[in-house]
């Protein structure tokens, strides 16, 4: 035998935690954030905004202690969201006062200040949040709970006294100047109830059914939930005439059935259920018929020209755009919040709409990653669900705004002005990052405990 042969040791492998990138991601993301500021300032006024060193040290200030934050209480979470979610944040609100240098407004007038005061906000909820829920696991014993929280969110805007209907949509409530969107919120409490339910229930939902013109159907008592979520995503669009939350919401229950149970018959029976109750909405409602009118034939005089401001805005922004500052998206109506995709598409072009694009993906991305890596089910389908929700709402907002679809009246998550979904997408953020750190966080294995069998026994009643 060789003397150079040895016997080696096994040493477990402790993943590192990655805070350093964080950081370094971080000040790029303000770097970026900055000089998009900075490139305003000389295209509108032709000098350097004087605020510019201010606002970089507040707004570094903010995002180092969300960082720190970060290194003491989820070390090993996911080193790319929180820079990602950064970045959008700071175009957003970049092009928000960009939007209000067009409008007259200066920066302590306009909606900037005030998105400037809920990203504040936001952020200070994200971290209070980061330190109560120091195990999402714990989210899961309250699934009832948060279904009632989400169905008393939702139904918020029909109370008589609270309720508010503006531009058509009655899914506002007021207190005095204030407004808040609820079903941002209730879209979360909503997330957890169905990644609760689904893991209690997934197995008779996947192994007990019957098979009827090829496709397996469970039974008609599991279908319960579904049939429950497809009535209350119709009385969201027939009673707030908000079609947006209504795809949103069904859209999640049916793409995490099919996570949790893989039964790809659960789309069809989603599709299909979503697909006939638009259609009774189409003939049953005025406004939903001038939505989709305005979808077939958006450049009709004789109906609104938002659309079509949008497309020509974008057309006219080409490949590369014409520049931060130097185009004219306030031409559009609601050109900071439905319609800040479009301002962007003419003011950074094509190329400029792919990035951002591409920066919501790789949060959903992350998202989906942190639910593979996830050592329990129900932080599994939380992350899945909670990822999904920001791919689903980019798709319907770009859809939109687009033509691909017909509009929805859902906002950009990050970017469009508005309190509600800042704070919503933040707890998003949270969450992801919760459920990351525990993924890559090393384990402790316990003496005497085994992986194997560890499991509880599922019993599957079939009748």
């Amino acid at each position: 035998m060789s003397s150079s042969f040895a016997l080696r040791t096994i040493t477990p492998h402790t993943p590192r935690t990655r805070r350093g990138v964080e950081l370094l991601l971080l000040a790029f993301a303000i770097a970026i954030v900055l000089l998009a500021y900075a490139d305003v300032g000389l295209a509108v006024d032709n000098t350097l905004p004087p605020d510019l060193l201010t606002l970089g040290i507040g707004f570094g200030v903010v995002a180092l202690a969300l960082h720190l934050l970060v290194r003491w209480q989820a070390a090993y979470a996911d080193p790319i969201l929180l820079p990602v979610a950064t970045l959008l944040n700071g175009l957003g609100l970049v092009m928000i006062h960009r939007l209000d240098l067009a409008q007259g407004h200066h920066i302590g007038q306009g909606a900037a200040v005030r998105q400037l005061l809920w990203t504040g906000i936001s952020v200070l909820v994200a971290g209070v949040l980061l330190v109560v829920v120091r195990d999402h696991r714990r989210l899961g014993q309250y699934t009832f709970t948060f279904a009632l929280a989400g169905l008393v969110l939702l139904l918020l805007p029909l109370t008589p006294i609270l309720g508010r209907n503006i531009n058509g949509s009655r899914i506002w409530i007021g207190l005095g100047p204030l407004s808040f969107q609820p079903s941002e919120l209730s879209k979360i409490c909503v997330i957890i109830f169905f990644s609760g339910y689904l893991v209690q229930k997934r197995d008779a939902l996947s192994l007990v059914g019957r098979r009827i013109l090829g496709f397996p159907l469970p039974r008609a008592r599991d279908l319960g939930p579904i049939i429950i979520a497809w009535l209350a995503s119709l009385a969201v669009l027939v009673f707030e005439s908000d079609l947006g939350t209504s795809l949103l919401f069904f859209g999640l229950f049916v793409a995490l059935l099919y996570v949790a149970t893989e039964r790809r018959s659960w789309i069809v029976i989603g599709m299909g259920l979503f697909l006939a109750g638009c259609y009774a909405a189409y003939l049953l409602f005025a406004h939903f018929q001038v939505r989709v009118d305005l979808w077939i034939n958006p450049f009709n005089p004789h109906l609104s020209d938002q659309l079509a401001l949008g497309l020509m805005g974008m057309g006219s922004g080409g490949m590369l755009g014409t520049g931060l500052g130097q185009g004219h998206p306030d031409l559009t109506y609601f050109a900071n919040s439905d319609f800040i995709i479009p301002s962007f598409g003419e003011e950074l072009g094509l190329v400029g709409l792919i990035a951002i694009i591409v920066l919501f993906a790789i949060v959903v991305e992350r998202g989906l990653r942190a639910g593979i890596a996830a050592r329990d089910g129900f932080g599994k389908l939380l992350a899945t669900g909670l990822g999904f929700s920001m791919a689903l709402q980019v798709f319907v907002v770009v859809g939109g705004v687009t033509r691909v679809i017909p509009l929805t009246g859902l906002t950009t998550p990050f970017m469009s002005a508005g309190g509600s979904s800042l704070i919503a997408n933040w707890i998003i953020i949270v969450l992801l990052l919760r459920i990351s750190d525990q993924a890559r966080r090393p384990t402790v294995d316990e003496p005497g405990a085994s992986a194997v069998g560890s499991a509880d026994t599922q019993v599957v009643k079939s009748r």
